[in-house]
C-alpha cells in the first residue's frame, strides 16, 4: 500500500460516528468508504475537479462533476444582470444543500449547468451500505458547500505582533491547551462538540461541524470556558508573556465550506471563507483587549431535537445559552466547582433601573457597517473567586464604536 493511500485512509474514523445502517459491520462500512472514496478521488483529478451533485441510484451514484472555474464561470458569463442574479441564487441554493438531489432535481440541474453525469459503480446499495448521510459526509470533501447558519469564534492574541517568535509559539502554544481543557471538560458532561478550527497566525477560528441552534449554543458554552481557562492560566504564569490576554468574536453567518489540497489528497478538516469570517475579522479589529464581541446575526437554524427550524436574533440566541448552563454547575475549575454561570449582553441603566442592551456600530475600512454587542460571562465558584470574563459597560469609553439604537 502506497504512503498516499494510507493518508487518504487516516480519516476514516471520523466518519465511524455517523450511525449505520441495520446490519452492516463497522469493518465492511471502512471497507465501502475506501471504495466511495478512491471513486471520487480518480474523479476528482488532483484538485481539479468538483463534485456540484449527486444522486444515488441501485448499485451506485450519478454524480455531476466538473472543473472548480464552473463556480464563477457559470454565474457571471450572462451580460444581463437579472440573469446573473438569478444564476448566483441556483448556484448558492445548489451549494446551499446538504445531502443528495431527488432525480429529477438531479436532472434539471444538469441541464442548468451544462453537465453530462457521471456513474459511480458501486459494489453495493448506497443506502444499505453506508446510509446517505455518511455518503453526503464523504462526497463533500470533494466539493464546495455554502453554509447560512453555522456559528463561528474567533479568538484574537492581543499585542501578538510585537512578540519575538519564540513567545508567539508559547502562547499560541497556551491557547491550544485552553481549548483543549474546555473541550474535555465539556466532553466530561456528555457535551461532544465535533469541533474544528483553523489558525489566524495570531488566534483561531472555531466552529462545530454539527449545524444547528443546539450545535451553536454548544459553541457558545465552549467559548465561555475558552476564556476561563485561559483567565486561570494568566494567573497562574510566571511570566505574563507566556499566555495571551484574549479578545473574542463570536457570530452566526453564511460561508463557504471546502477542503484544500495535502499533498495529493483533500485535506480531512474544512475550510471557511465567507460573510461570517470577513465580519468576525472587522469585530476582532476593533475589540479592546479582554472584550467579548457578539456579532447582530438574524438567522434560520434548525433544532435537532424538534426538527422546527426558527428564525433566531442575537438577543435571543444569547437568552437560549443560559438554559443548558444549569447542566455544567458542579464541574471544576482550578479545584473550585461552579455554583453558577451568568451570560448576557451588556447595557445602559434606564430611569427605572432596568438593564437595556447596546448595540454598537463598527465601520471598516472600506465605510461597511457591522452591528455588534458587548457580552459578559461570569462564572462563580463554591470555593474560589468568581472569573469574570469581558468588559462592563462602564469598561468601554476606548471601544470605537458608537452606540445605536437597535
Amino acid at each position: 500500500m502506497t504512503d498516499e493511500i494510507r493518508k487518504r485512509r487516516s480519516w476514516l474514523d471520523g466518519f465511524m460516528a455517523y450511525a449505520l445502517p441495520s446490519g452492516l459491520s463497522e469493518a465492511q462500512a471502512r471497507d465501502h468508504i475506501v471504495v466511495l472514496d478512491q471513486r471520487l478521488y480518480a474523479l476528482w483529478d488532483l484538485g481539479e475537479n468538483l463534485v456540484f451533485a449527486w444522486t444515488p441510484v441501485p448499485q451506485g451514484l450519478r454524480v455531476l462533476v466538473a472543473p472548480h472555474p464552473l463556480l464563477t464561470e457559470f454565474s457571471h458569463s450572462s451580460a444581463d444582470p437579472e440573469e446573473s442574479a438569478r444564476r448566483r441564487r441556483v448556484l448558492d441554493e445548489l451549494l446551499a444543500h446538504p445531502t443528495h438531489l431527488p432525480e429529477a432535481q438531479f436532472e434539471a440541474t444538469a441541464i442548468e449547468l451544462g453537465l453530462s453525469p457521471q456513474l459511480i459503480d458501486l459494489p453495493f446499495a448506497p443506502e444499505s451500505g453506508l446510509g446517505l448521510g455518511l455518503i453526503a459526509a464523504i462526497v463533500s470533501r470533494y466539493g464546495i458547500r455554502l453554509v447560512e447558519d453555522r456559528a463561528v469564534i474567533l479568538f484574537d492574541a492581543v499585542g501578538f505582533s510585537l512578540l519575538s517568535p519564540l513567545q508567539q509559539v508559547v502562547q499560541l502554544n497556551s491557547l491550544s491547551c485552553s481549548v483543549n481543557a474546555a473541550y474535555a471538560k465539556l466532553l466530561d458532561r456528555e457535551i461532544n462538540i465535533n469541533f474544528a478550527r483553523t489558525t489566524t497566525g495570531d488566534g483561531f477560528y472555531i466552529w462545530n461541524r454539527m449545524r444547528g441552534v443546539e450545535a451553536n449554543v454548544e459553541l457558545y458554552q465552549l467559548l465561555q470556558f475558552i476564556l476561563a481557562e485561559n483567565a486561570l492560566a494568566r494567573e497562574r504564569a510566571k511570566r505574563p508573556d507566556s499566555v495571551p490576554q484574549l479578545r473574542a468574536a463570536f457570530h452566526v453567518g453564511s460561508h463557504y465550506e471546502f477542503y484544500q489540497s495535502e499533498g495529493l489528497n483533500p485535506t480531512s478538516f474544512s475550510y471557511l471563507v465567507g460573510q461570517v469570517t470577513i465580519e468576525l475579522a472587522r469585530m476582532i479589529d476593533r475589540a479592546l483587549p479582554g472584550q467579548i464581541l457578539v456579532g447582530k446575526f438574524n438567522t434560520l437554524m434548525r433544532s435537532e431535537t424538534s426538527g422546527e427550524i426558527q428564525r433566531i436574533d442575537s438577543i435571543e440566541f444569547v437568552e437560549r445559552t443560559r438554559r443548558p448552563l444549569k447542566q455544567l454547575n458542579g464541574l471544576s475549575l482550578a479545584g473550585a466547582e461552579i455554583d453558577a454561570i451568568a451570560c448576557y449582553l451588556t447595557g445602559q441603566r434606564d430611569a427605572q433601573g432596568e438593564f437595556g442592551i447596546s448595540e454598537f456600530e463598527i465601520s471598516d475600512k472600506h465605510g461597511l457597517p457591522h452591528r455588534v454587542y458587548n457580552a459578559k460571562i461570569n462564572i462563580h465558584r463554591r470555593e474560589g473567586q468568581t472569573i469574570f470574563l469581558g468588559l462592563r459597560e462602564e469598561d468601554l469609553p476606548a471601544f470605537s464604536a458608537p452606540l445605536r439604537n437597535p
